[in-house]
């Protein structure tokens, strides 16, 4: 386990208030009406300068969903974003540009990322020139400093992608986010495509760039392991909600959530003298979502009261941790008992 990062400051940089990203389905010419896919529903999280955000959860909990609504590229269906004080929901021409300047995201595959008929000069040069820089010399050297930056050598910006290995073009999808000289970046799975060898590499890059350039994050991983080497804090989310959120080490130690303490008891330790926690089935349909808690019916904790609706709300106690389950408290004060 990594020793705890420096305390952000307090000041919020990114907020995102009762997001929720639908999705029509159906109604085609056959008739019928449309269904709705609640890709992200209702969404609060927040992102403090200078700390990185551990968004976790398994494949279509709608982690991807909402980081698109935060780059602008999904135009949300309620809610907004703000963005150091500025409302930047909507989609407008401005406010996507705007959102460049200030969000950019590093993607998960390399391979794909890149464009193979462009040069990493093309690359880069592309984001300065569409937003205003054009004199050559600005340009050049931009691109030399940020190359060097990401552990690459400026002679390299004349070679297409298939000319380096996947860490290397990983390190070039980073300039190319870090270009703009943002102030938030998404990483997207940004290891999950690498080596074993390699990850650890640029996990230390991230970091030393977090630190050199006063960086936030937003990590978007359902790896936990890179989760909680790099995360200052933990938002667990679960079929288009927010389940859990909490400072990194109380999420891993102590997870209050039935559905957090499954993917923390899931990290592969050889060492595990106890069971771990299990999850029945699979993730519900998004079309047709369970009443009340929607993990309920996976649930090993689940009462009457949890399949009932409403659904439970995201309850922040005094320390800050954050849970939305109806019988939290009785499962810590259980934990509790069985430990001693």
């Amino acid at each position: 386990m990594h020793e705890p990062a420096k305390r952000p400051g307090d000041d919020v940089i990114l907020s995102v208030k009762d997001l929720a990203v639908h999705f029509p389905i159906g109604g085609g010419w056959l008739g019928g009406g449309h269904q709705l896919v609640r890709a992200v529903d209702g969404v609060d999280l927040e992102l403090k300068r200078g700390e990185c955000l551990g968004l976790v959860g398994e494949s279509g909990c709608g982690k991807s969903t909402l980081a698109l609504s935060i780059l602008g590229l999904l135009v949300p269906t309620r809610g907004r974003i703000v963005l150091d004080g500025q409302v930047v929901t909507g989609g407008q021409s401005g406010d996507r540009k705007t959102l460049a300047r200030t969000v950019q995201m590093v993607f998960q595959d390399p391979y794909a990322s890149l464009n193979p008929r462009q040069t990493v000069r093309r690359t880069l040069e592309d984001p300065l020139r569409l937003h205003g820089v054009t004199a050559r010399s600005e340009i050049d050297d931009r691109v030399a400093v940020m190359l060097k930056q990401v552990g690459l050598r400026p002679e390299q910006a004349g070679r297409y992608p298939h000319e380096f290995s996947g860490g290397q073009r990983q390190r070039i999808g980073i300039a190319r986010a870090l270009i703009l000289n943002p102030r938030i970046v998404i990483c997207d799975e940004p290891v999950s495509a690498l080596d074993v060898s390699i990850r650890a590499q640029i996990i230390n890059l991230l970091l030393e760039l977090k630190e050199t350039l006063g960086l936030s994050y937003i990590m978007v991983s359902h790896d936990l392991g890179v989760v909680e080497h790099m995360s200052d804090r933990v938002a667990v989310m679960y079929l288009g909600r927010i389940v859990e959120t909490g400072d990194w080490r109380e999420i891993f130690e102590r997870p209050a959530h039935p559905y957090t303490q499954t993917l923390i008891a899931a990290i592969p330790d050889p060492l595990r003298h106890t069971p771990l926690a299990t999850t029945k089935g699979e993730l519900p349909n998004p079309l047709n979502p369970p009443d009340g808690c929607a993990f309920a019916p996976r649930c090993r904790h689940a009462a009457a009261v949890c399949q009932r609706a409403p659904v439970p709300p995201l309850e922040t106690r005094p320390d800050g941790h954050a849970v939305r389950c109806w019988r939290a408290d009785e499962i810590a004060a259980q934990t509790a008992l069985a430990s001693t």
